[in-house]
């Protein structure tokens, strides 16, 4: 009997086993719930989210897609693509231009007048096109999501939990876009691929800073040239200029690139530019035997206004005074070319010249201030002058408040700032891609230049194209436009869509962080 009480004293306890002992987390939990969601609404987004639409004479493919910036990508296969910042949010519409129904087309060209009518009805086809992707989104995010997550959890509630929360994440994603919408994205597009030498696209630039209309009429002209574009096929209808505006190419630091003379050439002709201006460091030593290379300039066909980079020798600038159509701007001389007023000054510097020590910012500064003062002069004179041209930044900085507009380069990347007292300093890229030194690095830089729009009345600054291409042995293009802040206000004084520019098109912003170069850097 006492052998069995002590068999119960030592018999253990019974375990009960809990369900939730082994259990994940909760925040593991959530977050693999969350990547099923995302997983899901992507894949039946990819599946059954596209929506076939007709806008106008085009049959196109529009659908949502993820992204982290949001915005319109408009697919126009095989001449390229067109990005506009239309909204903010985690969806991006991307609308993908199939092809031209030749009978919606030709029934254009043969009654012209039914142009007349096709914005609204673009309009429309965009909203019955836009209403039909929300709806086909919403079924695909929530089979989607459903789906994934009845394969994954197997339980019929985890996933309906999966299609609620992907539901009510795209509605989230709706609001934002809705809350974030900017009809006016339209005025500043981003062009890629071919469509980057077509920059006609979307209007010329005084229509561009003039005509404030709603997105839909945007869109609808947007479309009609685009029918254009393809009824061209092959050959991409040429520039049009606005006779209003006069048309200044920006270029700058080449740095004995001999491929800058044809790409110069390309875009004199492609926006049918009235003047180039030349920020300096055209050379790279500044020696007589690099002075054959300066000799296509005389071929351009247009004025070509140039100030001594430091890389550019006094010899240099001599043997550009000797050639047809340059005007070498030096010590605030002003001169009035194509109806314009332009005034410069030499990189006081020349830094491939070591035997003697280079000045820095202070000589830069001091040239500023010569320059500054020669613009006071030329206002004084009743000649005020409309832009003013310095190679490095340092100077460019010192004609605050005398000029609308200064232009300068050096820093081999482009640059915008509203300076405090008014004026406008717009810094160029590299025309040459840093020239022979783009293959010292692990990436080629890029070839930049600029095509700036002024009032042919007022000489004030519209608008601008920024052209970015691809480096040595790179093939990309790409073409952004932007407008000074000035006009927008312009735009809202006389009663049109209030609008804002983004900050990365704003006046004030840059590409890139500035950087200080060295005396002897770029």
């Amino acid at each position: 009997m006492a052998r069995v009480r002590a068999r119960d004293r030592t018999r253990l306890p019974d375990l009960e086993l809990d369900p939730d002992a082994h259990a994940p987390p909760v925040w593991i939990r959530a977050l693999g719930l969350v990547t099923v969601v995302l997983a899901g609404a992507w894949l039946g987004l990819l599946v059954v989210g596209n929506v076939r639409a007709q806008v106008g004479p085009m049959d196109t493919t529009m659908t949502l897609r993820p992204s982290l910036h949001g915005g319109t990508k408009i697919n126009v296969s095989p001449l390229g693509a067109l990005s506009l910042d239309t909204h903010s949010g985690p969806v991006r519409l991307d609308v993908n231009v199939d092809q031209l129904d030749p009978v919606r087309s030709q029934a254009l060209v043969d009654h012209p007048e039914r142009l007349s009518g096709l914005q609204e009805e673009v309009a429309q086809d965009v909203e019955h096109g836009t209403l039909d992707v929300a709806e086909r989104s919403c079924v695909a995010v929530v089979c989607g999501a459903t789906t994934l997550g009845l394969a994954v959890y197997r339980r019929p509630r985890r996933a309906l939990a999966a299609g609620g929360l992907a539901l009510a994440l795209l509605a989230g994603s709706g609001v934002t876009a809705y809350a974030t919408w900017n009809p006016e994205s339209v005025l500043e597009p981003r062009f890629s691929g071919l469509l980057s030498s077509a920059p006609a696209l979307v209007g010329n630039a005084r229509s561009i800073v003039t005509e404030f209309d709603v997105y839909q009429k945007e869109l609808a002209r947007l479309v009609t040239n685009v029918t254009k574009l393809y009824d061209a096929t092959s050959t991409l209808p040429a520039y049009t200029p606005d006779p209003t505006t006069l048309r200044v190419l920006h270029v700058s630091d080449i740095h004995l690139n001999p491929a800058s003379w044809k790409i110069i050439a390309s875009l004199v002709e492609q926006y049918k530019v009235n003047v180039i201006v030349d920020s300096g460091d055209t050379m790279d030593h500044g020696t007589a035997a690099e002075n054959g290379f300066l000799d296509p300039i005389a071929d351009l066909g247009v004025p070509y206004v140039w100030v001594r980079g430091n890389h550019d020798s006094a010899l240099t600038q001599r043997y550009l005074s000797r050639v047809k159509n340059v005007h070498v701007l030096d010590d605030g001389r002003a001169e009035t070319i194509a109806g314009m007023r332009f005034a410069g000054i030499g990189d006081p510097q020349f830094t491939p010249d070591r035997s003697s020590a280079p000045g820095g910012d202070a000589a830069e500064e001091q040239a500023g201030d010569r320059l500054a003062t020669a613009l006071r002069e030329q206002r004084a004179a009743d000649t005020p002058v409309d832009v003013a041209v310095a190679h490095e930044p340092t100077a460019a900085r010192m004609t605050d408040g005398e000029v609308p507009l200064v232009l300068a380069g050096h820093l081999h990347h482009e640059q915008n700032e509203a300076l405090p007292h008014g004026t406008r300093l717009r810094v160029e890229g590299s025309t040459g891609g840093s020239g022979l030194r783009a293959v010292e690095g692990k990436y080629p830089d890029p070839i930049e230049a600029s095509v700036l729009y002024f009032d042919r009345d007022t000489h004030r600054l519209q608008a601008w194209d920024e052209i970015r291409l691809g480096g040595l042995g790179q093939t990309t293009a790409e073409v952004s436009r932007h407008l000074p802040e000035d006009a927008l206000d312009r735009g809202r004084r006389q009663g049109r869509p209030d609008t804002t520019p983004s900050a990365s098109t704003s006046p004030s912003s840059s590409r890139s962080t500035p950087r200080t170069p060295t005396p002897d850097g770029p």
